[in-house]
């Protein structure tokens, strides 16, 4: 693993909001990374299939309303009504992002969220060699020394397997959408294929992380670029790709507008995301990707420590505190020391 990082990497990822760094994981590591997430989300869509066929398992209720609303108010019509209902009910009840069963977007395989990618979230929860690559302390300290904090949790993680021509993914920011607010959140994107202007690699706006905003964002779904009319001085900033082997990674801050294109090739582009969350983030109030159950416990303000759900990659231990000064500290005498 490429875990020392260079000065030109850090200052490009302040400078721009992301940095790509090619052959992160070494062939080993990139082998276990391939296999541990192809298995868990094959055990993730198996378990989603059999509930739904044996009915223990209900479809989200935005995918069972979806085909008489599109009925009655066609595309434009369904979507106004949501942002009516959004307006009205509050972003809780309506609320934007991540929206399905059994922690998948694949509870409709027909809506045009579930043919951008196949994504299952919390994979490290439920699967040993997942949770192991994923709480690597070095990955931890990487992000954190890119983001310039003592200390690094994981948010979330999540696969994004990009089928054989998946639509594209629209341009968004990720840490409005989560749980916490913070200009020094990310996300680490891993390459587990090769990431082409083909098949679906990733796109940023350079320096947008500077003048974006917790509260102004953009759902994924069909407007591809509707965030640009939010951030209308975006438009003057020429969007760039970062297309990668197998392997490589892209650090980007939280605030950091990307999007990625169509796969128009009839293979998948599988690919796998780890959200990372400074310490000593607080809830902000949504409930995004967290549990109902964990979600009630919480107030506003309460920090997210909870090392179940959040747990801890790596802080930054304070240097021991020489002897001599705690002990005068503590108003003894200096201790005496000897050679």
């Amino acid at each position: 693993m490429k875990d020392v990082l260079t000065p030109e990497q850090i200052s490009t990822y302040h400078e721009q909001g992301f940095v790509a760094i090619e052959g992160f994981f070494d062939a080993e590591e990139r082998r276990q990374w391939w296999e541990a997430t192809e298995d868990a989300v094959q055990r993730r869509l198996s378990a989603l299939r059999a509930g739904l066929e044996s009915g223990t398992v209900r479809k989200s209720f935005t995918s069972r309303v979806k085909a008489p609303v599109l009925g009655m108010l066609g595309p434009k019509g369904a979507q106004t009504a949501r942002n009516a209902l959004r307006a009205v009910l509050g972003e809780k009840r309506v609320p934007k992002g991540f929206n399905g069963v059994m922690n998948t977007n694949q509870g409709d395989e027909d809506s045009y969220y579930a043919r951008v990618y196949i994504q299952c979230i919390r994979l490290h929860a439920e699967h040993e060699q997942m949770r192991k690559l994923i709480l690597d302390p070095r990955i931890g300290r990487v992000a954190a020394t890119l983001a310039g904090t003592t200390g690094m949790r994981l948010y979330h993680d999540q696969a994004l397997f990009k089928p054989a021509q998946g639509n594209p993914t629209a341009w968004h920011l990720d840490n409005p959408f989560w749980s916490f607010h913070s200009p020094k959140a990310m996300t680490m994107w891993i390459a587990l294929d090769d990431a082409t202007l083909g098949n679906g690699c990733m796109w940023y706006v350079p320096g947008s992380h500077k003048t974006a905003t917790a509260d102004k964002n953009l759902n994924i779904g069909e407007d591809f670029a509707g965030l640009f009319k939010m951030y209308p001085e975006w438009k003057k900033i020429d969007p760039v790709a970062a297309p990668c082997p197998a392997g490589s990674v892209v650090f980007h801050n939280g605030l950091t507008a990307h999007a990625a294109g169509a796969n128009m090739t009839n293979h998948p582009r599988r690919a796998f995301a780890v959200a990372f969350m400074p310490e000593g983030s607080v809830f902000n109030g949504r409930q995004d990707v967290l549990s109902s159950d964990y979600f009630k416990t919480l107030n506003v303000g309460d920090v997210l420590n909870d090392n179940e759900v959040h747990p801890l990659l790596w802080r930054q231990e304070k240097p021991a505190e020489p002897a001599f000064r705690a002990a005068a500290g503590a108003g003894a005498a200096p201790v005496a020391r000897t050679a």
